[in-house]
């Protein structure tokens, strides 16, 4: 099962915020944003900083794709 961030890159641009914003806010590294575009694995300590500082939960930044499928929802 693979794992996308598309849905945190889309409310990053509906927030008009940079990734160096969110870097700086959540305090992650740039490793962990690099990571995050090219939908690679990040600690769940990660994820947790991300949605605290985005005041949001999980489902809001990540969405399961069935392995070997693709997920219809994706937009």
């Amino acid at each position: 099962m693979a794992v996308t961030y598309s849905r945190l890159l889309k409310m990053l641009i509906d927030r008009k915020m940079s990734t160096a914003q969110l870097r700086n806010r959540a305090g992650v590294s740039a490793n962990i944003i690099t990571r995050l575009k090219k939908d690679e694995y990040i600690s769940l300590e990660s994820i947790e900083r991300i949605c605290t500082a985005l005041d949001c939960g999980v489902d809001e930044i990540l969405e399961f794709i069935p392995k070997g499928g693709t997920n219809d929802d994706a937009k």
